[in-house]
């Protein structure tokens, strides 16, 4: 089976709402994992099951399924019986992925520099070949130390070969120019100590809101019910990722209605018409408040 999928999502706005909208973007995504439906063209393009990509890369099969569980790396089509295929692209994020591994990133600060819409892959590559060679450095020094108290013992207490502040702060300052937003910092800052089923939790409470903005598609949008349940998706963001200002509840409610996979995965689930009824209530609590 030969087949590319494409995306496609547009979104103007700061770098810190831009964010904003991709980590939703793929919260819902994840939510939806059974249910997807793709827009895709055909093209040539060589594809490969999970336990093609686990013998190629070393990767085990339930990490890649645990990766595609967390949105970190989807397959980019589900077989009608459920097998996951993956292409070049699923390839070369996978590479990203291990590289940050190596680096010892954690798996969620992973997907958000990677998801970023400022991540310039090139620029990470330079880093983190920066960051390993220091790394590597650091190694062999460690190893020289070592022999040299094999052999000869230690005459003094010499300490400065432990010392890894030089590649913390690099590493800072890496982070920082992956895009490490106010925004991310506190989502990050909430959401450190959720378990898997803390995730999933969520996820579904969060879908939920988008089933009764379904259950309201025959009201006005305008209507206080239905500006209630704006209101409180938006508390919602507030209290278990970041705050979300009206603005970028504002970009949320555009990118639900932008059509493709997002618009068609809430229709899927919350019925045909929800995505656009959604954005349309927001768009309209957004202008009542400025």
């Amino acid at each position: 089976m030969k087949r590319k999928i494409e995306y496609h999502f547009e979104f103007t706005g700061t770098a810190a709402e831009i964010d904003a909208v991709l980590f939703f973007k793929k919260l819902l995504t994840l939510t939806l994992r059974n249910s997807l439906k793709y827009t895709y063209r055909e093209e040539e393009m060589a594809m490969m099951t999970v336990n093609e990509v686990s013998k190629l890369t070393g990767v085990s099969i339930r990490t890649l399924q645990y990766y595609d569980t967390i949105g970190l790396l989807k397959p980019i089509q589900y077989t009608e019986s459920g097998y996951r295929l993956y292409d070049d692209t699923s390839l070369e994020r996978l590479q990203q992925i291990l590289l940050f591994k190596e680096l010892e990133f954690p798996l969620r600060e992973i997907k958000w520099i990677i998801d970023a819409p400022n991540y310039d892959r090139n620029k990470a590559l330079e880093q983190q070949i920066e960051l390993l060679t220091m790394k590597k450095e650091h190694l062999e020094n460690l190893i020289n130390f070592a022999r040299g108290i094999k052999g000869i013992g230690v005459k003094y207490m010499d300490f400065k070969v432990f010392d890894t502040r030089k590649i913390d702060e690099y590493t800072k300052r890496a982070k920082e120019q992956w895009g490490q937003t106010a925004e991310y910092k506190e989502f990050e800052e909430k959401t450190k100590n959720w378990t898997k089923d803390d995730e999933a939790a969520v996820a579904n409470e969060f879908m939920q809101i988008f089933v009764e903005f379904g259950k309201m598609k025959e009201m006005n949008p305008a209507d206080e019910p239905v500006q209630l349940q704006v209101r409180k998706l938006q508390d919602y963001i507030t209290e278990h990722f970041y705050t979300c200002s009206d603005k970028v509840l504002c970009g949320l409610g555009r990118m639900y209605a932008g059509g493709g996979e997002l618009t068609e995965n809430i229709d899927a689930v919350c019925g045909a018409g929800t995505a656009e009824f959604a954005s349309k209530a927001i768009d309209i609590y957004y202008m009542s408040r400025r």
